[in-house]
């Protein structure tokens, strides 16, 4: 029995996703040692394997200590600097996890670093998408180019509608007040964000989300509805009107909301 992943808080907003099989645990983007050993500590767990998403500190910045007095591998992407990368991985590789026996797929997802990649476990349903697809948002294109994120989030999208999405940061509530603001006639998106405001104040978690509500509810995912385009081009007149374009004025859009 593979036990459900597991959000480990760190810093303001992070999540470090765990699972495990039986006692042995695998970790994905360590921000933060601190948190992962005491939850290690806490649930009985010996550490087995991490799975990297991509270079930013906030998902790295733990690897060195977690890796220590440990010899365990550290999966991460071929195309960035990963601190201690064993197993660097490419788009179309496959992976099983030290101390599981859970296979996962790469995809190569850049946009919000040019090397980012997620992992996906067809079996389970899982995709931990690290900071490019977020629950009613995408990452912010440090790195990438419209046309890049864009194109990864079709990718991600194209993957089974009941399959969870573990992304790295609790933005829901902030990225579904933007996609109100840009559909506010959306009833779909109304009701999210009022359950999502719900959980918040409940001080609940808001992930995983599955891939069916982002297609419903996330403007990234939907540059080519026609009601998203037409509040884009009010918002930004002349910013075009193929997919991608919407899809770039939306990300200015939200870069400064």
């Amino acid at each position: 029995m593979t036990a459900s992943p597991i959000a480990i808080p760190a810093f303001n907003d992070n999540y470090i996703w765990a699972f495990h099989q039986q006692d042995q645990c695998v970790v994905v983007d360590p921000g933060d040692a601190a948190p992962v050993e005491r939850y290690l500590s806490e649930n009985g767990l010996s550490l087995s394997a991490l799975l990297i998403t991509h270079h930013h500190p906030d998902h790295v910045g733990g690897i060195a200590a977690l890796i220590k007095d440990r010899d365990i591998p550290v999966y991460g992407p071929a195309a960035e600097s990963i601190p201690a990368m064993s197993h660097p991985l490419r788009d179309g590789d496959t992976v099983t996890p030290a101390g599981t026996d859970l296979s996962f797929s790469v995809m190569a997802v850049p946009g919000h670093t040019l090397g980012h990649i997620a992992f996906i476990n067809a079996a389970q349903g899982w995709l931990f998408c690290g900071d490019t697809l977020f629950a009613g948002g995408c990452g912010r294109l440090f790195e990438g180019t419209p046309e890049q994120m864009l194109h990864s989030l079709r990718r991600l999208a194209a993957l089974p509608d009941t399959t969870q999405v573990f992304c790295a940061h609790e933005y829901t509530q902030a990225n579904l007040t933007f996609a109100a603001a840009v559909t506010p006639e959306d009833p779909a998106v109304q009701a999210r964000l009022q359950a999502v405001i719900d959980l918040r104040q409940k001080g609940k978690i808001t992930l995983p989300s599955t891939l069916a509500e982002e297609k419903a509810t996330n403007p990234f995912l939907r540059s080519d509805d026609k009601d998203l385009k037409d509040s884009c081009q009010r918002h930004e007149p002349g910013c075009g009107d193929s997919d991608m374009q919407c899809f770039a004025a939306l990300r200015r859009w939200k870069d400064n909301f």
